[in-house]
């Protein structure tokens, strides 16, 4: 036999559980360089700049993939 629940959630446990399943808006910081909006800690899609230094831009393709 399958276990079963003593008693009956009430809605409002139920609800509060639920309530902290939600999705987070992503982070965006703003370049250096170009003042474009880009993941944090990845180089800029735009310049191709990462903590204020140019990356190459063999980096900056492979990041993009």
């Amino acid at each position: 036999m399958p276990q079963e629940p003593k008693k009956r959630h009430s809605k409002s446990v139920k609800n509060i559980r639920r309530a902290a399943i939600k999705l987070s808006a992503i982070n965006l910081v703003v370049c250096r360089n170009c003042n474009f909006k880009t993941l944090a800690h990845m180089a800029c899609r735009n310049c191709g700049s990462y903590a204020g230094k140019k990356v190459s831009d063999e980096a900056v393709k492979v990041t993009r993939a």
